[in-house]
């Protein structure tokens, strides 16, 4: 959380502290006691009964940890939340809602980015806090010191920033606390996201504190796994399985701790209050986090607050809320939806405020959107229904015996440079990682090239219009401008498809035809960032149409070939001519060899150097800075980046690509060539960004955490373990966990988020990775196109908060990240899609190979450390380009 600016010092702060309290209890102090709210309230005659559900309002701070509450609410209250942001709603409509429509039993104020003396931070909360004295009221972190701070109490910055760290807490056994440990080994350890706190010593008479933090204390996630306890939000039989007989003596003996823990906090900070008249309580930490130990507990003790409140004041609305329910809150959500769709489309999925302040312009100049986040509806199409027929052949243990995926792609599309062709290459498929490769070329009727480019506007807020073009397969091109953006023009072609399922029966994968491309880190302008200060050099999004595809099952060894075209329309003799080609690669012994010398590098004869955009003075500058932010609380986490570049002259770019494939294999690897744009990707990325399957199942993986390999089995698998137990690189993963259970959280099922493997570790070619799983199921009134608008750019290459923490990013790195930070992957016809993220890339445009690197800078990172962690995970693809130019 963070003061009004850091350039403000302490005694202008206090003074614009004390101004906005005396301000806003002056004019809100003399609508309490006499209220309608309350003579309402105490008039209605008693009831007994128990409430069946509760029905809460989530007042959104614009923070990405929101909709991790949603979920917790929607199993605890029986009911989903209604969420709105806290500048959706004037106070008329939080009266008539709360009031006169008795549409809600709780008010809930989420974390966010910011301080509650900053009133484009905090929003109607504050007035909420004052004048709905009468309503059970819990405040979650910026909702927390909105409490305090509206009852009189200073907001001062921490000790330290605290982000993705675990804290045992003391509390006074409070009901917010019932059966609930308390103290020093106890088990009631929580994840805190915060640099700024209320200062205990200014809380008024009228708020107890409750909660606090042990002092000295410090935790990992994995140092609390040590410990024997497993948090209520995360069950996993490989992490209950952890044999501490593996790790070194000194982790076994509790002596162990990285360097970080010289430096520790030496006072209690206030974790919890209550107010002594009012249902209103602030719990300081995050209570939904997948590591906060009795999360749910707290919640649901709240939801009995809640329960014994109503009865003692003997509300009528008990007995009869039931009844209404469903109607009324029906009208209610169709309403709020009606609202909604009112905005324009780039708002569609949410955004988080976008509060400049001193990053970009004045407070004075500041333009807000309102944003509305509900389902991100399924919308009919209006382009031409196609109705498409698939069919296809399977080949027994056929890819071996040819030589495998490398010399099947070169034998069938490695002809003129492999122009136009595509490969989503699983090529580490070891521990299951990935079991499947795509790949195809120019083909048949159905074939297209689509190419995106946002407008030139594109820097302007809130544009996310641009220019498409369509080449088909004889070469024609069509050109038209998409307001609403690439997504929407994807959204309504997956619509339009028509299919029949048992067409891609017994099928064990999920891609049957379809797109297969490209996302630029830049269309985040169409999934609610701000804007981008930087042009793309390359187009911002690019597709093929893939009618006629080649699978291979790296598990059985089986090939397939799929062709697809429109209902009632000759087929080609495309899986005829393919089965006879690999046929004959079956027959030949020779071709691989043969393959292989094809792309033999060719000698080097420009041994120049990548060149950063930045020197390592101005990146470890750069670090530096978003340390500063993370301080003020504008962010708990920054990724950092920046390109480095080289012109090249000819180069054999596929065998460049095949190259890095052999020494740095990766599940989510891919081979793109646009020839019309002069454009090769070379990607081999371990990251798999997020996926939908055929059962409407979502996955992210992401990666946050990378440590080289040991040149000895010994020191590699030390390596590995001070990879595992690094409490900054824990810190990272989990607050990029929890900002994907969010982004899942808005599109999925009540209920369905879960986390099968948390800070796992992946050993690859040359770097030990740590990688956690998130899923969820799909609602089923949510599109495939829009679930990737609620998560994209993925929170690994982003930070958290997201929004805020890309206009961050915006204004601290130099040059646009293009390709790099994006997405590669398929969307098939049948809306399944899976994308990766594009790290460890190479890609050749016009001239010129470039490579993006960098690294999440949180609180306890260290600039130079930084600066190498960016290099190492630059050396790969620049090792390649290097052997090969």
């Amino acid at each position: 959380m963070a003061l009004c600016s850091s350039s403000t010092s302490p005694e202008l702060q206090c003074c614009c502290f004390d101004n906005l309290r005396v301000q806003a209890s002056s004019q809100l102090s003399g609508h309490l006691e006499g209220s309608f709210m309350g003579r309402k309230r105490l008039q209605e005659p008693p009831s007994h009964r128990k409430l069946e559900f509760v029905r809460t309002l989530l007042i959104d701070n614009y923070d990405s940890y929101t909709y991790n509450i949603y979920q917790e609410l929607s199993t605890i209250n029986g009911v989903p939340p209604v969420v709105v942001r806290n500048d959706e709603w004037t106070w008329r409509d939080i009266c008539r809602y709360l009031y006169e429509e008795n549409a809600f039993d709780n008010i809930v104020i989420s974390p966010g980015p910011g301080s509650p003396a900053c009133p484009e931070d905090i929003g109607i909360c504050l007035r909420v806090l004052l004048e709905c004295w009468d309503v059970p009221i819990l405040g979650v972190c910026l909702g927390h010191q909105a409490l305090g701070f509206v009852h009189g109490a200073d907001i001062v910055h921490a000790p330290e920033p605290v982000h993705g760290r675990l804290s045992e807490i003391v509390h006074n056994g409070d009901r917010l606390f019932h059966d609930i440990p308390s103290g020093q080994n106890s088990g009631f350890k929580v994840v805190r996201y915060h640099s700024l706190i209320i200062d205990a010593d200014s809380l008024p008479k009228e708020l107890i504190p409750i909660a606090w933090s042990n002092s000295a204390d410090g935790f990992s996630y994995l140092g609390t796994l040590q410990s024997g306890e497993i948090p209520d939000a995360y069950q996993s039989q490989s992490r209950q399985k952890i044999l501490l007989s593996d790790i070194s003596t000194q982790i076994k003996n509790g002596s162990y701790r990285h360097s970080i823990y010289s430096n520790r906090m030496r006072r209690e900070v206030l974790m919890g209050i209550m107010h002594s008249t009012r249902p209103h309580y602030g719990v300081q930490f995050h209570p939904e986090s997948i590591a906060t130990c009795y999360g749910s507990k707290i919640l649901r003790n709240f939801r009995e607050i809640t329960e014994d409140y109503w009865k003692r004041l003997r509300s009528p609305f008990v007995k009869e809320r039931n009844v209404h329910y469903t109607g009324a809150e029906s009208l209610l959500l169709r309403e709020i939806t009606r609202t909604s769709r009112s905005v324009n489309n780039s708002d569609e999925l949410g955004r988080e405020a976008l509060r400049p302040r001193q990053l970009f312009c004045d407070l004075g100049d500041r333009r807000f959107r309102i944003q509305h986040s509900r389902r991100f509806e399924i919308q009919p199409s209006s382009i031409g229904v196609k109705c498409l027929k698939l069919t296809w052949r399977k080949f027994d243990h056929l890819a071996s015996t040819v030589g495998g995926a490398r010399n099947i792609f070169c034998e069938l599309f490695g002809n003129n440079k492999a122009e136009n062709t595509f490969w989503l290459d699983s090529s580490s498929t070891e521990k299951g990682r990935a079991r499947f490769s795509f790949m195809g070329g120019k083909g048949g009727s159905l074939w297209k090239q689509v190419t995106f480019r946002l407008s030139d506007q594109s820097d302007v807020k809130f544009t996310s219009g641009g220019h498409l073009l369509i080449e088909d397969a004889e070469g024609s091109i069509e050109r038209a401008y998409l307001e609403e953006g690439f997504f929407d023009f994807l959204d309504k072609e997956l619509l339009s498809f028509h299919h029949e399922k048992k067409d891609y029966e017994g099928l064990p994968f999920d891609f049957y035809g379809g797109y297969i491309g490209y996302i630029g880190y830049n269309l985040k302008v169409e999934c609610g960032a701000s804007s981008n200060h930087h042009k793309s050099r390359t187009p911002d999004a690019c597709f093929f149409f893939a009618d006629n595809v080649v699978v291979i099952d790296h598990l059985y060894d089986d090939v397939y070939i799929l062709s697809l075209n429109e209902e009632n329309t000759p087929m080609s003799t495309w899986l005829d001519d393919t089965e006879q080609k690999l046929i004959g690669l079956r027959a030949s012994s020779t071709r691989q060899l043969e393959e292989q010398n094809l792309h033999a590098p060719t000698v080097s004869r420009n041994k120049s150097a990548f060149i950063s955009e930045v020197s390592r003075g101005d990146y470890v500058n750069n670090v530096e800075n978003c340390l500063k932010y993370i301080k003020d609380g504008e962010s708990y986490e920054l990724c950092l980046t920046t390109q480095l570049r080289k012109r090249i002259g000819e180069i054999d770019s596929l065998g460049l690509y095949l190259h890095l494939r052999e020494k740095n294999p990766a599940p989510y690897a891919a081979w793109l060539s646009f020839s019309k744009e002069d454009l090769c990707i070379c990607c081999s990325s371990p990251e798999r960004f997020l996926r939908l399957d055929k059962n409407d199942l979502l996955e992210a993986k992401p990666i946050k955490g990378t440590i080289a390999r040991g040149s000895t089995p010994e020191e590699d698998e030390q390596l590995k373990l001070q990879l595992q137990y690094s409490e900054k690189d824990q810190a990272e993963n989990l607050m990029i966990v929890d900002l994907l259970r969010n982004d899942l959280g808005r599109v999925c099922e009540p209920g369905s988020v879960h986390v099968p493997n948390l800070m796992d570790v992946e050993s690859y070619a040359t770097v030990h990775t740590m990688v956690s799983t998130i899923c969820g199921k799909k609602h089923s009134n949510v599109s495939a196109v829009n679930c990737v608008r609620a998560a994209f750019p993925g929170g690994s290459m982003t930070g958290a908060p997201k929004l805020r923490s890309m206009e961050i990013l915006e204004s601290i790195e130099s040059c646009s990240r293009g390709i790099y930070s994006g997405s590669i992957g398929y969307f098939s016809y049948n809306r399944t899609f899976d994308l990766n993220i594009v790290i460890r890339t190479v890609v050749i445009h016009e001239g010129e190979a470039s490579i993006g690197a960098g690294g999440a800078i949180v609180a306890l990172s260290n600039p130079e450390d930084e600066y190498e962690e960016m290099i190492l995970k630059s050396s790969a693809p620049a090792k390649a380009v290097m052997y090969f130019d």
